[in-house]
C-alpha cells in the first residue's frame, strides 16, 4: 500500500477511510507543521494529503523526496501549493471541488445578514446587558429588493444568488453564464460595472494573481456610498488597509468577513470597527462537508495511483 503523510487530523470516518486505502501517518495531535517539518515526515513517502494552512511553495516542493508523485489538497482552494514547482517536479496536485458549495454559500449568507444587520454589535451588546431598546436602535440594512453582486459566479457563487432571491442578483465572472445558470442575474463584463450598482457585495471568485487585492483604495470607491462588502473566498482578494479606511470614513457601511489575510491573525484594524462582523474560516465548517472533503482528497490519491491520473488535477 502506498504510504501517505496526512498534514492535519481528520475527523474519524475519514481517517479510518484513509487506513483502509492507503498506509497513513497521521498528525495526531493536530499541531500546524513547519515547511522543514512536512519536508523531513515525507521521507519514504508516495505523496501527502496537505491543508489549506500548508504553505506547499517552491522552496518547499523542490526539497519534498523524489518518491513524492501527488499533492492531494484538502481544500476546493489550491493558493498554498505553487502548481508550476509541483509539475516541474513531477508531482500531480489535486482538490476537493464541489462538496463544500453548499456549507460555505450558506456560511456567504450568514455573512450578508450578519454584516448588513449589524449581528456584531448586537451580539455585544445583548452580552453586555443594560440595552435599551428605541425606534433607531441597531438600525441596520433591509436585504429585500437591495442588489447583490456576486463577483465570481461559480458554484458557490451560483448558491448564494440562489438563496438570495428576494434581491436582484448582478455578477461578473470570466464568462457569461448560460440563461438556465444565470437565474434572471444581470451580466457585467468588469468589476467596475458591477460595483457601482453593489448594495451588498458577494466575493467568491478564487485567489488568482488577476484577483489579488482586486478590493483596493481605487475599487471601493466604485461602489456606491454605504455598501457592504462580503468574503467567502480568499482574503488576498482583498487590500485590508483600503477596506478599513473606506470603513472608517463610511463609504463602506459594514464588511462580513469569514476568510482574511495572515489567517488566523486577523488585521486590528478590523477589531476597532463596530460594523465589522469575522468569522474564523467556518465556511466547510460542517461535520457532512469536513467527511466529505477528506474522503474526496483520499479519493484522489487511490485514483490517482490506480490510473496515473486524477480528474480533480489541477495541474
Amino acid at each position: 500500500m502506498k504510504k501517505i503523510l496526512i498534514t492535519r487530523k481528520l475527523i474519524k470516518e475519514s481517517e479510518d477511510k484513509a487506513v483502509k486505502t492507503f498506509t497513513p501517518i497521521f498528525n495526531t495531535n493536530d499541531e500546524l507543521y513547519s515547511q522543514k517539518k512536512v519536508i523531513e515526515m515525507s521521507n519514504g513517502c508516495d505523496g501527502i494529503l496537505s491543508s489549506l494552512t500548508d504553505k506547499m511553495d517552491k522552496q518547499t516542493i523542490d526539497k519534498l523526496p523524489d518518491t513524492i508523485k501527488i499533492i492531494s489538497n484538502f481544500a476546493v482552494g489550491f493558493g498554498n501549493i505553487d502548481l508550476e514547482a509541483a509539475k516541474s517536479r513531477g508531482i500531480a496536485v489535486t482538490n476537493t471541488p464541489e462538496v463544500l458549495s453548499d456549507a460555505t454559500a450558506e456560511i456567504g449568507i450568514l455573512l450578508i445578514l450578519g454584516a448588513c444587520r449589524r449581528a456584531a454589535e448586537g451580539i455585544q451588546s445583548a452580552q453586555e446587558g443594560g440595552w435599551k431598546w428605541s425606534a433607531d436602535y441597531l438600525i441596520g440594512k433591509q436585504l429585500t429588493g437591495t442588489r447583490l453582486g456576486v463577483l465570481g459566479m461559480g458554484r458557490i457563487g451560483q448558491k448564494i444568488a440562489k438563496i438570495a432571491r428576494s434581491m436582484i442578483i448582478h455578477y461578473h465572472n470570466r464568462s457569461k453564464l448560460s440563461e438556465e445558470k444565470e437565474q434572471g442575474a444581470v451580466y457585467h463584463k468588469d468589476i467596475k460595472s458591477l460595483f457601482s450598482v453593489s448594495d451588498v457585495l458577494s466575493i467568491c471568485c478564487p485567489a488568482t494573481k488577476e484577483t489579488e487585492n482586486m478590493i483596493n483604495k481605487e475599487t471601493v470607491e466604485y461602489f456606491p456610498k454605504g455598501a457592504v462588502i462580503t468574503n467567502v473566498a480568499r482574503g488576498d482578494i482583498v487590500d485590508d488597509e483600503a477596506l478599513i479606511d473606506a470603513l472608517n470614513r463610511r463609504k463602506i457601511y459594514a464588511v462580513g468577513l469569514d476568510v482574511y489575510k495572515n489567517e488566523p491573525n486577523l488585521n486590528p484594524g478590523y477589531s476597532k470597527i463596530k460594523s465589522a462582523f469575522i468569522l474564523p474560516h467556518l465556511g466547510s465548517a460542517t461535520k457532512d462537508t469536513r467527511i466529505a472533503m477528506a474522503n474526496l482528497a483520499i479519493d484522489n490519491i487511490d485514483e490517482f495511483f490506480k490510473t496515473g491520473n486524477c480528474k480533480n488535477k489541477v495541474n
